[in-house]
Protein backbone atom coordinates (compact mmCIF):
# COMPACT_ATOMS: atom_id res chain seq x y z
CA UNK A 1 0.00 0.00 0.00
CA UNK A 2 1.03 3.52 -0.76
CA UNK A 3 0.81 5.99 1.70
CA UNK A 4 0.72 10.26 1.62
CA UNK A 5 0.07 11.78 4.56
CA UNK A 6 -0.79 15.43 4.30
CA UNK A 7 -2.17 18.26 6.78
CA UNK A 8 1.24 19.93 8.16
CA UNK A 9 1.90 23.01 9.60
CA UNK A 10 2.62 25.76 11.63
CA UNK A 11 0.43 26.52 14.49
CA UNK A 12 1.00 27.66 18.03
CA UNK A 13 1.74 26.47 21.28
CA UNK A 14 -2.09 25.02 22.67
CA UNK A 15 -3.42 25.02 18.93
CA UNK A 16 -4.63 21.97 16.96
CA UNK A 17 -4.21 20.40 13.61
CA UNK A 18 -5.43 17.35 12.15
CA UNK A 19 -2.92 15.11 10.02
CA UNK A 20 -4.50 12.67 7.14
CA UNK A 21 -3.11 9.80 5.10
CA UNK A 22 -4.68 8.54 2.08
CA UNK A 23 -3.56 5.10 1.13
CA UNK A 24 -3.83 3.73 -2.48
CA UNK A 25 -5.49 0.48 -3.55
CA UNK A 26 -8.19 -1.42 -2.61
CA UNK A 27 -6.72 -3.80 0.50
CA UNK A 28 -6.61 -0.28 2.75
CA UNK A 29 -9.70 -2.06 4.97
CA UNK A 30 -6.97 -4.88 5.57
CA UNK A 31 -4.49 -3.10 7.85
CA UNK A 32 -3.48 -1.86 11.15
CA UNK A 33 -2.63 2.00 10.26
CA UNK A 34 -0.41 3.78 12.55
CA UNK A 35 1.10 7.51 13.36
CA UNK A 36 4.68 8.38 14.10
CA UNK A 37 6.90 11.13 14.15
CA UNK A 38 10.78 12.13 14.34
CA UNK A 39 12.08 15.15 15.98
CA UNK A 40 15.15 16.80 14.80
CA UNK A 41 17.91 14.48 15.98
CA UNK A 42 15.79 11.78 17.69
CA UNK A 43 14.94 8.58 16.84
CA UNK A 44 11.53 7.97 15.30
CA UNK A 45 8.18 7.04 17.84
CA UNK A 46 5.13 6.16 17.89
CA UNK A 47 2.11 8.21 18.39
CA UNK A 48 -0.88 6.63 17.89
CA UNK A 49 -2.42 3.62 16.42
CA UNK A 50 -5.36 1.71 15.32
CA UNK A 51 -6.51 -1.30 14.10
CA UNK A 52 -8.01 -2.69 10.59
CA UNK A 53 -11.54 -1.90 11.55
CA UNK A 54 -11.26 0.85 13.82
CA UNK A 55 -12.03 -0.72 16.79
CA UNK A 56 -9.17 -0.32 19.24
CA UNK A 57 -6.85 2.91 19.35
CA UNK A 58 -3.73 2.78 20.68
CA UNK A 59 -1.70 6.15 22.22
CA UNK A 60 1.54 6.82 23.05
CA UNK A 61 1.90 8.27 27.17
CA UNK A 62 2.70 11.84 25.73
CA UNK A 63 -0.26 12.00 23.59
CA UNK A 64 -2.92 10.29 25.15
CA UNK A 65 -6.01 12.36 25.67
CA UNK A 66 -4.68 14.92 23.61
CA UNK A 67 -4.44 13.29 20.62
CA UNK A 68 -7.22 11.07 18.27
CA UNK A 69 -6.75 8.96 15.84
CA UNK A 70 -9.57 7.70 13.46
CA UNK A 71 -10.37 6.31 10.01
CA UNK A 72 -12.24 6.27 7.39
CA UNK A 73 -12.34 2.64 5.03
CA UNK A 74 -14.47 4.07 2.72
CA UNK A 75 -12.28 6.91 1.70
CA UNK A 76 -8.89 4.66 2.66
CA UNK A 77 -7.78 8.00 4.93
CA UNK A 78 -6.63 7.42 8.33
CA UNK A 79 -6.62 10.90 10.34
CA UNK A 80 -4.55 12.04 13.70
CA UNK A 81 -6.15 14.86 15.13
CA UNK A 82 -4.17 16.76 17.40
CA UNK A 83 -5.12 19.27 20.38
CA UNK A 84 -3.54 21.10 22.89
CA UNK A 85 -0.14 21.23 20.88
CA UNK A 86 3.20 21.77 22.70
CA UNK A 87 6.51 22.98 22.21
CA UNK A 88 7.90 18.90 22.43
CA UNK A 89 5.70 17.80 19.66
CA UNK A 90 7.37 19.41 16.76
CA UNK A 91 8.23 17.13 14.16
CA UNK A 92 7.83 15.25 11.20
CA UNK A 93 4.74 12.95 11.39
CA UNK A 94 4.91 9.82 9.59
CA UNK A 95 2.01 7.23 9.02
CA UNK A 96 2.18 3.58 8.31
CA UNK A 97 0.31 0.56 7.45
CA UNK A 98 0.97 -3.24 8.82
CA UNK A 99 -0.85 -6.58 7.93
CA UNK A 100 0.61 -8.30 11.09
CA UNK A 101 -1.50 -8.19 13.84
CA UNK A 102 -0.86 -6.87 17.93
CA UNK A 103 2.16 -4.68 18.61
CA UNK A 104 0.32 -1.70 17.31
CA UNK A 105 2.48 0.60 18.55
CA UNK A 106 6.11 -1.24 17.16
CA UNK A 107 8.10 0.48 14.60
CA UNK A 108 8.96 -2.75 13.72
CA UNK A 109 6.28 -4.01 12.55
CA UNK A 110 4.96 -1.51 9.82
CA UNK A 111 6.39 -2.31 6.31
CA UNK A 112 4.38 0.80 4.18
CA UNK A 113 5.34 4.03 4.75
CA UNK A 114 4.61 7.68 3.94
CA UNK A 115 6.62 10.46 3.55
CA UNK A 116 5.85 12.61 6.17
CA UNK A 117 4.20 15.84 6.97
CA UNK A 118 6.38 18.62 9.21
CA UNK A 119 4.41 19.78 12.09
CA UNK A 120 5.78 22.93 13.78
CA UNK A 121 4.50 24.12 16.86
CA UNK A 122 5.80 27.51 18.12
CA UNK A 123 5.35 29.95 21.58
Amino acid sequence: VQLQASGGGLVQAGGSLRLSCVASGRTFSRYDMGWFRQASGKERESVAAITWNGASTYYSESVKGRFTISRDNTRNTVYLQMNSLKLEDTAVYYCAAKIVRGSHLSRALYDSWGQGTQVTVSS
